[in-house]
């Protein structure tokens, strides 16, 4: 086989002199010499293998993940080309025996191995290792060529021939060739005047090679397969890196055709740019291809752009235009796009000149027009959402000139900056002085409503955010009612607030026991300015809900919505309105899916779907580690979008008279006993979970059962068995500790778990030692009754269960929290606290977060701090984040 040009070179770079071998003594450990092996060295090789990958096992610690392949078959999984070492026995046979790529350093000595060949061999693995991505494989035995990235291996490969190292098979019947040059190109066929048909062909050497059995080299190469008498291996290296189109087509089996009627655009729009960067052949000479005009024909002139919104007969929605002139060419709009969607670096002009499409401006151009595309409404042509004032913002800056249509312009202009917002006067019924942010929260609801864009009320908890939107309510007030739908525990509260701040307003509340019928429903709206429901009717009889005209639809407490897969974010999705308004301190909780929920139904065009939000912000923006042009601008994007819709304020920046909360982790040593009881069942758990991790939606409900176990174990043994009883609970102790002095001192303090088995021990406690308490959660019947009892001082401790009085309370009174178990979402446990630390609030609020040492909870609370990033990036500042409870959160809680 013959070498490429300047081989000799490299290979005198490259070979070195044979050294000859030497022999006797070297000195080993501490200077004792150390005998070597002696006789002929043993020829090492470097074993070829197509293997097949196979999805992984349940325990990711047993069994190989892919197979050896034979032949190729339809329906297979994806083919990859192996290689391993190899040396060859005393019978000429080549075998693995014990040498590894993770083992060579080790066997140099005890196989005898030709040290040149030794050398070769590692220095093929450390080069691969050295610029490979990232990733882990169970196959430590296998290096696969298909992600080999450094174009060094084919001059190894030449080298790999001068030093006699054996490119072999797994069996006696395999040959692999290094050829010297892999050629991809596309060739095209027609007969007559019909349909042009395209074929890409693969050639190495000059020879033609089938796609179905070839395969690419890390972008700098191709290798191919042929099964048979012998079987074949041929790789060859590319003239020149792999560019996007050769890559497609490597992947391309199947011959494509180009309609008669659409030739004449291939020829004219498609071909000039293709033939630049693919070679475009005719084998059997039946297409003749046109003159390609050179590149001084190109116009230079700085193109023009125009962009327009037309109003449409659908409220939200405009149809875009894009006018493109070059000098006195005006580029129609269709071509122009459809160039810009496959990626085309020209477009043919109606003069024969040629439009270059490799400026910023029309990168810019595609992405904004891509986004505006992914829109819902893009099947009825290009158009965009009158929520999306950020993108028109993009295309302005992008165009000369920008010609929004007049309603779009009196819809958006405001969104832009809420400083331009015109304050609105209060109304006069409102009985209460607001606040300076609060008013400005109202003029923002007040614009909102003006313009019938829907919006996110996310200040603070605590913060007035009821009494802000009853002013709007007021402000709004019309013929039609509005509709707001709450937590079943807040229905009555809104009743109360109103009562007191907007006595005018009428204002109904309806119950399970009232809402028997639609007509029922129907009557209830009937005669007042606002009904309040429940999550669970508004679930439960939609179709009557949605048989009502309602002037707008009020969300509170709206995370209750933002799983887009349950039947109440598809009810407040669907209800026709003209408004909605979305209430809630924690818009964001688990990841950011949460936020387009949210705004996909107050304003349904802001986002495309979710598989989209998906790929535009959630994966960039959560896979670590967060590069430079990825995460931070995306971020910058999302929060660009959302800002118009959204508003937020804090209490360390809005609410400053409020007194200060300090917040203190206690950690807890479990006694003796109970940390010998705990570790038991964390190695049990620990050995029972690992193997379901991997496939974590098949397998969430057995191992969040297991997590929820060692949850429980971590507060009191008894939770899990009775039988445990004996064991003291080293939480509840630490409790009593902190709560005998607080009672003593005269404070109140909320005490809060999220489970109701622990509350009801730590309630057993204060009977015993006779102290009054409350107790709520989701069982209790008379809540009012419980809260005014706790409000007028009858007992100083109020036990809550978390997720029936996270929210919906006003308990000033209170100015001690004790959290008693940690979760992984640090909103909920925000929301509790807030309860006290509110308005209204004048003293100092102490919070406790009890966390038992060596357990599992220490891990909880370093995912809690992972997801107060999430939170904090999006809606308060720039940090980075990383989010969700992913396989790798939970294999952290289980870790040592």
């Amino acid at each position: 086989m013959s070498d490429s040009p300047g081989s000799a070179a490299w290979k005198r770079l490259v070979l070195s002199p044979e050294q000859p071998a030497s022999a006797g003594l070297r000195m080993g450990n501490f200077g004792q010499p150390r005998l070597l092996p002696t006789g002929p060295k043993v020829p090492m090789g470097l074993q070829f293998e197509l293997r097949e990958q196979t999805p992984r096992t349940n325990d990711r610690w047993r069994g190989p993940t892919a197979k050896a392949v034979k032949a190729l078959t339809a329906g297979h999984g994806d083919y990859r080309l192996g290689v391993r070492p190899v040396i060859q026995n005393a019978n000429g046979n080549w075998v693995r025996s014990n040498v590894t790529w993770s083992h060579l350093t080790f066997q140099l000595n005890r196989f005898n191995l030709d040290p040149e060949h030794h050398r070769w061999i590692s220095q093929f693995a450390a080069l691969h290792k050295a610029v490979r991505e990232v990733y882990t494989s169970q196959e430590t035995d296998w290096i696969y060529l298909d992600n080999y990235t450094s174009p060094l291996l084919w001059p190894l490969l030449r080298e790999a021939e001068q030093l006699g190292i054996g490119l072999v098979g797994s069996r006696k019947d395999v040959a692999v060739r290094v050829a010297s040059l892999a050629e991809i190109s596309l060739d095209a066929s027609q007969t007559d005047a019909g349909p042009l048909r395209l074929q890409a062909r693969l050639h190495i050497d000059g020879a033609p090679h089938p796609l179905d059995a070839a395969g690419m080299i890390a972008g700098h190469g191709v290798y191919s397969v042929r099964f048979g008498a012998p079987t074949v291996f041929t790789l060859a290296p590319s003239a020149g890196p792999l560019n996007r189109d050769q890559r497609h087509l490597l992947a391309q089996i199947e011959a494509a055709t180009v309609p008669a009627q659409d030739t004449a655009d291939f020829f004219g729009t498609v071909y000039p740019a293709l033939q630049r960067r693919v070679l475009v052949t005719s084998t059997n000479s039946s297409v003749r291809f046109p003159e390609v005009l050179p590149d001084d024909f190109e116009r230079t002139e700085t193109p023009h752009l125009v962009i327009t919104t037309v109003e449409t007969d659908q409220r939200d929605w405009f149809d875009l235009g894009v006018i493109v002139t070059v000098g006195a060419i005006t580029v129609p709009f269709g071509p122009l796009f459809k160039a810009l969607a496959k990626g085309q670096t020209r477009l043919k002009l109606i003069d024969n000149s040629y439009l270059s499409l490799q400026s910023p401006e029309f990168e810019k151009l595609h992405d904004l027009i891509a986004e505006a595309r992914a829109l819902p409404e893009w099947e009825t042509g290009l158009r965009i959402s009158r929520y999306q004032a950020s993108l028109w913002s993009d295309f302005e800056d992008l165009a000369d000139e920008s010609v929004p249509a007049v309603s779009w312009r009196a819809a958006a202009a405001g969104l832009k900056d809420l400083a331009e917002i015109d304050p609105t006067p209060l109304p006069t019924t409102v009985q209460a002085t607001l606040r300076p942010y609060q008013q400005e929260g109202f003029a923002w609801l007040a614009f909102l409503w003006q313009h019938q864009l829907g919006g996110v009320l996310a200040d603070d908890m605590g913060l007035g955010k009821t009494l802000q939107t009853l002013a709007l309510l007021v402000h709004a007030r019309s013929t039609r009612p509005f509709l707001v739908v709450a937590p079943t525990s807040v229905v009555t509260n809104w009743l109360n607030e109103a009562t007191r701040f907007t006595p005018g307003l009428r204002v109904r509340t309806l119950t399970a026991t009232e809402a028997k019928s639609r007509t029922r429903i129907a009557d209830s709206a009937t005669g007042v300015d606002v009904l309040v429901t429940s999550y669970a009717l508004f679930r439960l009889d939609f179709d009557a809900y949605s048989s009502v005209t309602w002037a707008g639809l009020i969300l509170d407490e709206a995370q209750f919505v933002k799983n887009r897969t349950s039947r109440a974010y598809a009810c407040a999705k669907e209800l026709d309105t003209p408004f909605k308004l979305a209430i809630t301190g924690t818009p964001l909780e688990n990841n950011l899916m949460d936020l387009w929920s949210l705004f996909s139904i107050v304003a349904p065009g802001l986002f495309a779907s979710a598989r989209t939000f998906t790929e535009d912000y959630v994966r960039p923006m959560t896979r670590g580690p967060v590069t430079i042009g990825s995460g931070p601008e995306r971020l910058a994007k999302l929060r660009r979008r959302i800002r118009p819709l959204i508003l937020r304020r804090t209490k360390e920046v809005v609410a400053r008279d409020l007194p200060p909360k300090q917040e203190q982790e206690l950690q807890i040593a479990l006694n003796p006993a109970h940390q010998k009881l705990y570790d038991t069942f964390l190695q049990r758990e620990r050995q029972k979970l690992y193997g379901l991790i991997e496939e974590l939606d098949k397998n969430r409900f057995i191992i969040f059962r297991s997590l929820t176990l060692l949850r429980l174990l971590s507060l009191d043994a008894s939770l899990v068995d009775p039988k445990y009883a004996g064991v003291r609970s080293s939480k509840l102790d630490a409790l009593f500790e902190q709560l005998d002095d607080v009672i003593a001192e005269g404070h109140k303090a909320l005490i809060f778990s999220q489970f109701t088995s622990f509350l009801k021990l730590a309630a057993a406690r204060l009977e015993a030692q006779g102290v009054p308490y409350c107790y709520l959660d989701g069982s209790t019947l008379r809540r009012s009754e419980v809260i005014d009892r706790f409000k007028s001082g009858a007992a100083p401790v109020f036990l809550i269960s978390l997720k029936a009085g996270g929210f919906g309370l006003n308990l000033t009174e209170a100015d001690y929290v004790f959290l008693l178990d940690p979760w992984w979402n640090p909103q909920t446990e925000a929301q509790a606290i807030d309860r006290t630390h509110r308005i209204g609030q004048t003293r100092n609020v102490m919070v406790y977060r009890l966390v038992a040492t060596g357990t599992i909870e220490e891990k909880v609370v370093a995912l809690q701090k992972q997801k107060s990033q999430l939170f904090d990036a999006v809606l308060d500042d720039d940090a980075m984040f990383s989010t969700a409870l992913t396989a790798d959160d939970i294999r952290g809680l289980l870790e040592p």
